[in-house]
């Protein structure tokens, strides 16, 4: 018995060292700072290099890695059965290989290697690159196989996945932290949106930051030079779309700073403002806003009209629109603070119909869905499923909505009361 665990101990000590370094290399590169790996990489060292290009094919490197570590710990487990059962025969040998290979792998093969690898995620990483890209190597191949047949044992239940199959997206991964560090106190509310606001460019379309059509201020191009211009400064905007004949025919769009530059060489009544006036940009209303504001950037231009499929106008959108989406609202010496949104002396705000929710969340720090409503008013009648009459009160998401003033088909004003004013009443 002597000699068998002799034997043994030295194939157990060199097979659980394999296995913890194995489970630390698992542990450290998942845990390892992607950011850092770059910056390393760029700055020359060759470890953070083998990193990224593991972590390139995240499905393949853990699968390798697993699988060698169950073969090591399989192995070990086995041996060490075959030598007790020597010494101890009967099941009591089978028992006390089970219970002396539990204890030892969950140890020293699992928690102690996992635990210094989170200490030392990054050097740890460094460390273990060369012996982990030889285990992806060899094993590599042998994870693609067992992807395969996992992916073929799932497709009979419905559940298809490629082979290219992202297990993890980079955009959820850093929201994902945005928030855990919001709610753990250690980034601002202000910072949270910002960085939110950046993800969400990909995944929101120009329909949903844009001045609707019913709110657009837009000027008569036949109107006399002296009345144009009059509009013009009561707008209170720089640009402003001219239409001929029918608002929906939009023939240019005026800007007061050509307009200042013909007036400081002519009389008013000499000059043909709608002349003036550059050609429209139209663009889709499917254009998500991260498209546009490369295509802004591109073309040097600020203002685009958005049409739907038919061609029709549906609004407008600039690039402080989609600026604001990241940095929240961009006031000036013209604008109000909050506008259309009143605070009440209770807790509650008055909010007018066409306020968008994204605006509501980051001026009051609120959460209300935005997913299937732009406006305060279409998530109410989104919630309701019907048109609310003036009076009536909904409660949906932890508020309390109530109806102030219905135009015709139309929520112009709605007072909202948060959880906190609706718990003193």
């Amino acid at each position: 018995m002597v000699a068998v665990l002799a034997g043994l101990a030295p194939v157990l000590v060199v097979l659980l060292s394999l296995s913890g370094l194995i489970s630390a290399a698992e542990t450290s590169m998942t845990a390892a700072s992607r950011a850092r790996m770059h910056q390393l990489e760029r700055d020359g060292d060759r470890a953070a290099a083998r990193i990224n290009r593991m972590m390139a094919d995240q499905e393949k490197m853990i699968g390798a890695i697993l699988l060698s570590n169950n073969v090591i710990n399989i192995g070990a487990s086995a041996l060490t059965t075959v030598a007790l059962s020597t010494a101890f025969p009967g099941p009591v040998g089978a028992l006390i290989a089970t219970a002396v290979m539990t204890v030892l792998i969950v140890v020293f093969s699992e928690i102690l290697p996992k635990t210094l690898a989170i200490a030392r995620a990054d050097d740890v990483a460094r460390f273990l690159s060369i012996p982990t890209w030889w285990v992806v190597r060899i094993f590599g191949p042998l994870a693609n196989g067992a992807q395969w047949i996992v992916r073929q044992t799932l497709r009979p239940f419905g559940i298809k996945l490629s082979m290219e199959t992202d297990v993890l997206a980079a955009h959820e991964e850093i929201r994902g932290a945005v928030e855990y560090h919001h709610s753990e106190g250690l980034v601002e509310a202000s910072d949270r949106h910002m960085l939110g606001g950046v993800l969400d460019l990909s995944e929101m379309d120009v329909t949903q930051v844009m001045v609707h059509r019913r709110s657009i201020a837009m000027i008569d191009a036949a109107l006399t030079p002296k009345e144009l211009l009059a509009e013009l400064l009561e707008t209170g905007h720089s640009r402003v779309p001219l239409y001929r004949d029918d608002p929906e025919n939009i023939v240019g769009v005026l800007h007061a700073k050509d307009v200042l530059t013909a007036l400081a060489g002519a009389p008013l009544e000499a000059i043909d403002l709608p002349a003036l006036a550059r050609e429209p940009w139209f663009i889709p209303e499917t254009t998500s806003l991260k498209e546009q504001l490369a295509a802004f950037l591109k073309r040097q231009s600020h203002f685009a009209l958005v049409v739907d499929e038919y061609g029709a106008l549906q609004g407008l959108i600039t690039l402080e629109d989609i600026l604001e989406e990241i940095v929240g609202e961009i006031e000036d010496e013209h604008d109000s603070a909050l506008e259309g949104v009143r605070r009440q002396a209770d807790g509650a705000v008055v909010v007018d119909g066409w306020v968008a929710i994204r605006d509501l969340n980051r001026a009051l720090d609120w959460d209300l869905p935005d997913d299937d409503a732009v406006t305060v008013a279409g998530l109410v009648i989104h919630a309701a499923q019907t048109i609310p009459k003036v009076g009536q009160t909904w409660t949906f998401y932890g508020h309390r909505f109530q109806i102030v003033r219905r135009e015709r088909n139309q929520i112009t004003v709605i007072k909202i009361s948060p959880p906190q004013a609706r718990a003193q009443d």
